[in-house]
């Protein structure tokens, strides 16, 4: 949108000396002397963050999943777009899956009004009320200025119109155009946290085998409960034993019956 608007401009007349005021539509003469000036008015600022994890990286393309579930995908992005991840600055090459990332967007805000001002001087030659007069410009060339319309002049005190405009008078006059802007900067930082490492696998460590006692109900026997007897319990005769005996003498009598033998076929074969 672009505001215009003609200042009032002094009209010095060269026989009396009276101020006229006027505005004149934009000339085109090189004698036009153009000035600019810039007023700023309060910046304001928005914050905007976004966060997501990277779930995809091929190339320079990478998909993004959003806190609210969306997956997003960036395609081509440049290598200058960096992620600070614990004071590096990692490029689209070097983030990977699982990597959560933060954007912040900060934008500012500022409006101004750019106002230019353009000034011309020189002499009624011609008018032509009430709708345009030329002037004579100081490099001696005629120019025709359009009045705008409903527009008065003060001559001597006295306000009238076009129609008071004669020639000889000097003009200086003044084209004012205002034209209002927004001017809007975004920075934008973003931040990375890299994931977790995968746990370390455990040292094989030898394993320590515990042998604890189970506790086996008794068992119930005769010995356990019976005390032992004082006497031998009768349970056979004598006859073994003195047949055992019997054998042993007849052992011993048939040896001494072998000796005496042996010895007295000694004797004989001596004799």
């Amino acid at each position: 949108m672009i505001a215009t608007r003609f200042s009032r401009t002094i009209l010095r007349s060269l026989l009396s000396g009276g101020a006229l005021w006027i505005a004149f539509a934009p000339p085109s003469a090189a004698q036009v002397q153009t000035s600019k000036t810039t007023a700023h008015g309060e910046s304001t600022q928005s914050v905007k963050v976004e966060r997501g994890e990277v779930v995809y990286v091929s190339g320079n393309n990478v998909v993004i999943k959003g806190e609210d579930g969306e997956l997003r995908h960036f395609n081509n992005v440049p290598d200058s777009v960096t992620v600070n991840v614990d004071g590096q600055q990692l490029n689209v090459h070097q983030i990977k899956p699982g990597m959560k990332i933060e954007k912040q967007t900060i934008t500012t805000t500022t409006p101004r009004i750019i106002t230019t001002v353009q000034t011309v001087t020189g002499k009624v030659f011609h008018v032509t009320p009430p709708n345009s007069v030329i002037l004579t410009l100081e490099d001696g060339t005629n120019q025709r200025f359009n009045i705008p319309k409903g527009q008065k002049f003060m001559i001597g005190g006295k306000e009238t119109d076009a129609f008071g405009l004669k020639k000889g008078m000097k003009v200086s006059a003044q084209r004012v155009v205002e034209e209002p802007e927004t001017v809007m900067t975004q920075e934008v930082a973003r931040t990375g946290k890299l994931p977790p490492p995968p746990p370390a696998p455990k040292e094989d460590l030898p394993i320590l085998v515990v042998f604890v006692p189970v506790a086996h109900p008794a068992v119930e026997t005769a010995s356990a409960e019976e005390p032992a007897p004082t006497k031998l319990p009768k349970t056979a005769s004598n006859l073994p034993l003195i047949g055992l005996l019997g054998a042993l003498l007849c052992a011993i009598s048939l040896t001494a019956m072998a000796i005496r033998t042996t010895a007295s076929r000694l004797s004989n074969s001596r004799g």
